[in-house]
């Protein structure tokens, strides 16, 4: 399977269901830190549900609905890149992210997403890709802003989670946005 460097030690690699025993020791290093504000990976308590949580984005891979992709430090697991509700059809997708926070402040998610973008935009055809992210998650808006996104606005109080209702705002970029972000990346 592919192996594509960020720099640094860094990969961005398949993140498939035989790595549940990898995914289950990353996700115990920082699952208070990555579910601040996202659940991802919260059902993933063992072996098994961890398995489970990996076959099931394995399966919206297949259908062509979602996609996850590690990011590996030095030979271990310490986050991923992903996409969610991907419609080629339609042109549409969202992407995410999560990161361990020994892993944090290195621009891992900021490179792997850039090949995602790549990947999404130029492989794929997709037109539109949203990052939708609590207004407190700094680091995650961050990353949009990084990447050329455009912030359209809140969603107040739209998603329940730990029992308060976050505000989450949506964040976009265009193809032709995104293909004008690469070439002045290229020029620098």
């Amino acid at each position: 399977m592919y192996a594509i460097s960020l720099g640094d030690g860094a990969e961005l690699r398949p993140l498939e269901p035989w790595h549940a025993e990898e995914f289950l020791t990353h996700l115990e290093r920082g699952r208070e830190f990555i579910n601040r504000y996202v659940p991802f990976g919260s059902r993933a308590t063992d072996v098994a549900s961890a398995r489970e949580s990996l076959q099931r984005y394995a399966d919206w891979r297949a259908a062509d609905t979602a996609a996850l992709h590690g990011i590996w430090l030095d030979g271990k697991l310490v986050g991923g890149v992903l996409t969610l509700n991907f419609d080629a059809a339609q042109g549409n997708c969202e992407v995410g992210c999560w990161l361990e926070p020994a892993a944090t402040g290195r621009g891992l998610v900021t490179r792997a997403m850039r090949v995602l973008l790549d990947h999404v935009v130029l492989d794929r055809g997709i037109h539109r890709v949203e990052w939708i992210a609590a207004t407190g998650n700094t680091a995650s808006i961050n990353v949009a802003r990084r990447l050329g996104m455009t912030r359209e606005g809140v969603q107040r109080e739209s998603y329940p989670h730990r029992g308060v209702r976050l505000d989450m705002e949506v964040w976009s970029l265009l193809a032709p946005e995104w293909r004008t972000a690469r070439e002045a990346l290229a020029d620098h």
